[in-house]
């Protein structure tokens, strides 16, 4: 989601590759060394029947009072990283605004803060609606697959662009390979997804189809209306 604010960032060319680059390889090596330590502890009959991997370990090397503190640490590193979604994802909603694909009032920002309020609000009140809907993991399973629908949309958006003449600086060694990989990768996860649980992905894509009469409708009222006042 570093990319979500590649607008506000000073020298995108250079910092954004990096960010990707460096984020990727620490948060894969994070990964590989605490499921390194799971197994370690764990036997894997114990960690694929586990619902609290992390609890379970620390429980087993620290006591009882190690699986609660680990797993209030997992609570508090959740919370850290919902505060970067809550604050990247209005970026997207604002700069669909700015383009004219969304409702013009989620481009607003606020005088004094200059954050795209409105655009968090509707983006909380959503999630509140869907929050009230079902559980956790029913939510979660809906939305990964869905999401890596999009992730191999918007790699494959690269190929459009660079039909139009867009050859930004970070696209010009081998974009096309990586782009391609990427869209295999994303796709890949998807479908398995969706194998997994036909029926949270059935409805996850439901939930996105929902979103398409009114996109519609609101280009065509848009088109008319821009239309009307040239």
């Amino acid at each position: 989601m570093v990319t979500y604010s590649a607008g506000e960032t000073q020298d995108p060319e250079r910092t954004l590759p990096r960010a990707l680059l460096w984020g990727t390889l620490i948060v894969t090596a994070c990964y590989m060394l605490i499921n390194a330590a799971y197994q370690y502890v764990l036997p894997l009959s114990e960690v694929a029947r586990s619902a609290h991997v992390a609890a379970d370990a620390s429980e087993r090397v620290l006591g009882a009072k190690g699986g609660g503190a680990i797993a209030a640490l997992v609570v508090l590193s959740a919370l850290g990283g919902l505060n970067g979604i809550i604050l990247a994802g209005p970026r997207v909603y604002y700069a669909m605004a700015q383009d004219g694909l969304i409702f013009g009032w989620m481009g607003a920002v606020h005088p004094r803060r200059q954050t795209p309020y409105l655009a968090i609000l509707a983006q909380g009140v959503w999630a509140a609606v869907l929050v009230s809907t079902n559980s956790y993991r029913a939510l979660f399973t809906r939305v990964v697959y869905t999401e890596w629908f999009c992730f191999a949309l918007l790699a494959a958006g690269l190929f459009v662009l660079r039909t139009r003449g867009y050859r930004p600086v970070v696209l010009t060694r081998g974009y096309s390979m990586v782009a391609a990989i990427f869209i295999i990768a994303a796709v890949a996860i998807a479908v398995n997804q969706c194998m997994a649980n036909p029926r949270d992905s059935a409805i996850g894509i439901g939930l996105i189809l929902l979103g398409l009469p009114v996109y519609f409708f609101r280009n065509r009222f848009g088109a008319g209306k821009r239309a009307a006042q040239a």
